[in-house]
Formats: C-alpha cells, sequence, structure tokens
C-alpha cells in the first residue's frame, strides 16, 4: 500500500512549552503530509509503490534515475519525521536507562557528552537537516545529514534524529536553534529510542 501519514501519538498541545501547538499542527499536517504525498506520487506506476519506506531508502540506487532525487528528498522526509514524532513524549525527559544507557555511557561518557555532540551537530548543519543519534552497525555514533537525507542512505539505524530545519523551531525559538536543541531533550521519549536501539544491536 502507498505511504501513510501516522497520526501523532499525543495532542498537538501535549509537548508544550517545549515545542508549540501551532508548530506541531504546521509541522505533521502539512509538512509530512506533502512528504507522503510527494513520495507516492514519485513512486507511483513502480515495483516500489508498495514497500517499506526503509527498503526504499535502503535500496534507492536501485530505482530509475529520475525517481532517485525526489524519493531521497521525500521518502526521507517520510521516514525522517515518523520517527521524529515517536521519540517525543509529553512525558519525556531524565535520563537512559537499560541497555541503551549503558551504550551511551560507554561510547559517550554519559548523556551529558551525547547531548553536546548531537547538539552541536545540529547547531553546526548548515541550512536544512536533521541531527542524529545513530547505530552505524558496530556500535552508537552521532551524524548529521542535509536536507531529509536519512541515516539509512548509508546503512545506519536511526535511534534518535532532531529536526533542525526552519519550519521545525521558527515560530517559536526564531533564529535561537541552539535554545530549541537544548529544550528538546525535555521531550525525548526514552523508551521508544531504547526500542529502535534493541532492533539496530539484535537486541542485546
Amino acid at each position: 500500500m502507498p505511504l501513510e501519514l501516522p497520526p501523532l501519538p499525543y495532542d498537538y498541545d501535549a509537548l508544550e512549552p517545549h515545542i508549540d501547538e501551532q508548530t506541531m499542527r504546521v509541522h505533521h499536517d502539512k509538512h509530512h503530509q506533502a512528504y507522503v504525498d510527494n513520495a507516492n506520487k514519485a513512486l507511483e506506476g513502480t515495483e516500489w509503490a508498495d514497500r517499506p519506506v526503509e527498503q526504499i531508502l535502503g535500496d534507492l540506487e536501485l530505482l530509475p534515475p529520475d525517481k532517485q532525487a525526489p524519493v531521497r528528498n521525500n521518502a526521507g522526509g517520510h521516514a525522517n519525521h515518523a520517527l521524529f514524532w515517536e521519540i517525543m513524549s509529553p512525558d519525556g525527559g531524565g535520563d537512559p536507562s537499560g541497555s541503551l544507557g549503558a551504550a551511551i555511557e560507554s561510547t559517550f561518557g554519559g548523556l551529558d557528552e551525547l547531548k553536546r555532540q548531537v547538539n552541536d551537530a545540529g547547531v553546526k548543519r548548515f541550512g536544512s537537516g536533521w541531527t542524529w543519534l545513530v547505530h552505524d552497525g558496530t556500535g552508537l555514533a552521532v551524524r548529521s545529514t542535509a536536507n531529509q537525507d536519512s541515516p539509512l542512505l548509508d546503512g545506519g539505524t536511526p535511534l534518535l534524529g532532531i529536526d533542525v530545519w526552519e519550519h521545525a523551531y521558527y515560530l517559536k525559538y526564531q533564529n535561537r536553534r541552539p535554545d530549541y536543541l537544548e529544550a528538546w531533550w525535555n521531550v525525548v521519549n526514552w523508551s521508544a529510542v531504547q526500542k529502535q536501539y534493541d532492533k539496530a544491536a539484535g537486541g542485546r
């Protein structure tokens, strides 16, 4: 079946005061919907039209050349945002636990250093893009991608991603991207990030 816009797992205003209701409405209902619509339009009539987005992005080079750019941008935008909504929660924040917490401690020396690296990558992303915690096949790593590029394109598994396109924060934070990134950790849903980590690490 074609790609579909997932419903938000909480109310539009649930992430206040860190992310405002108006931003959530426009971001989910307009921006994400456009990525879904444009990806489906690009994939229509191809053998890829009914495949999972992870498979589409993982095998992007197999698509017809004229389809690759629109699919990269729009299926990437869909995959990125579908994860983004899930890894936020009105009951978020705090510290990771379990195997994810242990891996963060082992790799970064603790949550504070992970936050510093993720925020730094987000601040330094010129123009639009994302900052990520990924599993690169061997362990945890911080990455930054341009536009709607997904870590799936490079074989990585996104665990946590923060959207640093201006539409994600400008209504509330204007040009203060560092303030938005700092505030975002108050809504991070560590249990959802743990689920991504479990899939990537084979449940270890």
